[in-house]
């Protein structure tokens, strides 16, 4: 069952624009070129994450991914996950956003992969609105709330 994304987004740009029947539209405070390789391995004893440098308000070019980081701080109940898709603006543009399922308990100010699909690339203005979160409730109370590295990120 879809939840209602009340109580458990904040930071909003604009509340009444971004709240959705179904979810929440998340907006772009900073999206960043990857500088260098990452490294992931089973238990995050050598993990290291990809460095990046801020390139907002630039045209991103088409064939390139780059991570970006979302205003709105995020609170995912612990009965439920949230799942970002990518908004039908955004991918009518050639762009598609590619997350990761957010875990139960996860609070922060999550990211994602864009990859610009389009030759010509594309320009996001400050505050872009770029995908939507829905909230899932579980029908099963999670095993365990989520307590990895990236609780609490880019607050």
């Amino acid at each position: 069952m879809i939840i209602s994304g009340e109580g458990y987004v904040e930071n909003f740009v604009d509340e009444s624009v971004q709240r959705q029947g179904a979810g929440v539209d998340l907006t772009m405070k900073k999206i960043e070129r990857f500088t260098d390789a990452g490294r992931l391995d089973f238990d995050n004893s050598s993990r290291r994450i990809a460095s990046g440098e801020d390139i907002s308000g630039e045209e991103l070019e088409g064939g390139n991914s780059y991570r970006v980081t979302y205003n709105e701080k995020i609170s995912v109940p612990e009965n439920a996950l949230g799942l970002v898709f990518p908004r039908s603006s955004l991918l009518r543009n050639g762009c598609h956003l590619v997350t990761a399922v957010w875990d139960p308990g996860y609070e922060g100010r999550g990211q994602g992969l864009l990859q610009v699909l389009n030759p010509k690339g594309v320009v996001l203005e400050e505050d872009a609105r770029i995908g939507q979160i829905v909230f899932f409730q579980l029908k099963k109370e999670a095993r365990k709330d989520y307590n990895g590295r990236y609780q609490g990120e880019n607050c």
